[in-house]
């Protein structure tokens, strides 16, 4: 069992299928004064936080650019097929976060910094960016307990672009497993 702390300490059972989100850079939503509870002190469930996401029409939207979420696309393939980093279950690529559902084969918080450095530093380079953060430091992640939890959270990720308003079907968004046969493939076809 891997044991990490962030904001809050994680538990890990070796050989699990994790449920993990992460957001660029400034893309947080605000939170607002009615937030706060006894319950909650500020903070904002994760299915909220995720439709606001998925919905707002602020911050940044680097991942719209083709160039960009083509990029991302393709180091998620090459650290499932390459690097042999994690097992690739379901993925989505938003306007302004990401979702995966992978099997890491190494500790997580590895596979996320080498993820987010390699597509944060490639990312920038792309739009021309220098010196700034690309990815929001913090990612969330959920440690997936069954196969109807696993089938739930696939249909989570790869509707998440017809629920944003996106598009009127899962196969529609180019940047997602949903897209492709069996959830894998290398080239899929591009907006226009």
């Amino acid at each position: 069992m891997v044991y990490y702390r962030r904001r809050l300490p994680h538990w890990i059972p070796a050989h699990s299928t994790l449920f993990v989100t992460w957001r660029l850079g400034g893309s947080s939503p605000p939170i607002q004064p009615e937030s706060f509870t006894a319950q909650n002190t500020g903070r904002i469930p994760f299915a909220q936080q995720d439709e606001w996401l998925a919905r707002t029409s602020s911050g940044p939207f680097w991942l719209r650019d083709p160039r960009v979420a083509g990029m991302l696309e393709e180091t998620l393939h090459y650290g499932e097929a390459v690097r042999r980093i994690y097992v690739l279950h379901a993925w989505v690529i938003m306007p302004n976060h990401v979702h995966v559902i992978l099997e890491p084969g190494l500790e997580l918080p590895r596979v996320m910094h080498w993820l987010k450095g390699r597509t944060g530093r490639r990312a920038n380079r792309i739009l021309g960016r220098t010196g700034l953060p690309f990815w929001q430091d913090e990612s969330y992640d959920h440690w997936i307990r069954s196969i109807a939890e696993l089938r739930d959270l696939v249909a989570y990720v790869e509707q998440n672009p017809v629920q944003a308003g996106l598009v009127g079907g899962k196969e529609q968004w180019p940047w997602s497993s949903a897209a492709t046969p069996g959830g894998r493939q290398n080239a899929i076809v591009r907006p226009t």
